[in-house]
């Protein structure tokens, strides 16, 4: 089956989706693009610059250079996941993806299509953020490039697949916008951005753990500063678990016919 995948029928298929995805987001970029480099300007101006000076250095490190790799990480997280979601329950709610599962093409590359399209636009989104960050942040350095890309893609790829689930189930566009509301925010902001759960008492540390956006966003600190609250490889092993996990409930979902089908 593996084999089958890289034929060039395939591989068309494969691109076609990927480049329909990407061009949708970068068609209207003011409206995908721009408005997360306004929003963590923001974040850094008055979370960094004006209350960074009252809390003071964070685990030894200045606050701004402490919360610069888990805002960036923050609007990788948002835009992988809206991209899909969007883009896949549009194809539903215009029937046109009843013509894409009918078609002779593997449940695997259509999930690779619309995946990579969430994983770009969080790539794309994230690398701005960081640049951002790094006009504001004097400390910021690189020291583990190769954890960085890791979490990067990772993080990216997780997110995109928790929205083509999402976009699966939902039956109206009110249900695209539970998950990121009452689920992925609160977790965002609980997991460690803007602080180390070393601060919290020891009952609400271990509750913390229970986070898994606190994995991602301390693996993705250690790239940059070389300071985590978690060990690194754990922290990449519970991110890698949950994209095979959702890699395989989406596949499963597709194979099925969940919310597809009529």
């Amino acid at each position: 089956m593996s084999e089958r995948l890289f034929q060039p029928q395939y591989l068309v298929a494969l691109r076609t989706i990927l480049g329909k995805e990407i061009y949708r987001f970068m068609r209207i970029w003011p409206q995908t693009v721009l408005p997360a480099a306004v929003t963590t300007s923001l974040y850094f101006l008055i979370f960094g610059t004006l209350i960074g000076r009252r809390i003071g250095p964070m685990d030894g490190i200045s606050y701004m250079d402490y919360i610069v790799p888990g805002v960036a990480l923050m609007s990788v997280i948002t835009n992988a996941y809206s991209n899909v979601v969007s883009s896949f329950y549009s194809s539903k709610f215009q029937r046109n993806i009843e013509e894409l599962i009918s078609a002779p093409v593997p449940n695997t590359v259509i999930l690779a299509g619309y995946v990579g399209g969430g994983v770009v636009r969080g790539l794309v989104v994230g690398l701005l953020v960081t640049a951002i960050g790094m006009l504001f942040a004097s400390g910021l350095s690189f020291l583990h490039p190769w954890v960085i890309l890791a979490v990067f893609l990772l993080t990216a790829t997780l997110f995109a697949l928790a929205g083509f689930i999402n976009a699966v189930y939902a039956n109206s566009f009110d249900d695209i916008s539970i998950v990121p509301n009452f689920v992925l925010t609160p977790l965002v902001y609980l997991g460690g951005v803007f602080y180390s759960i070393n601060l919290l008492p020891d009952f609400w540390q271990k509750v913390s753990l229970g986070n898994p956006i606190l994995y991602m966003v301390n693996a993705f600190r250690y790239g940059f500063l070389g300071i985590s609250d978690i060990p690194v490889l754990p922290a990449l092993g519970v991110v890698l678990l949950g994209v095979v996990g959702l890699a395989v409930w989406a596949l499963w979902l597709l194979w099925r016919g969940t919310g597809l089908k009529t």
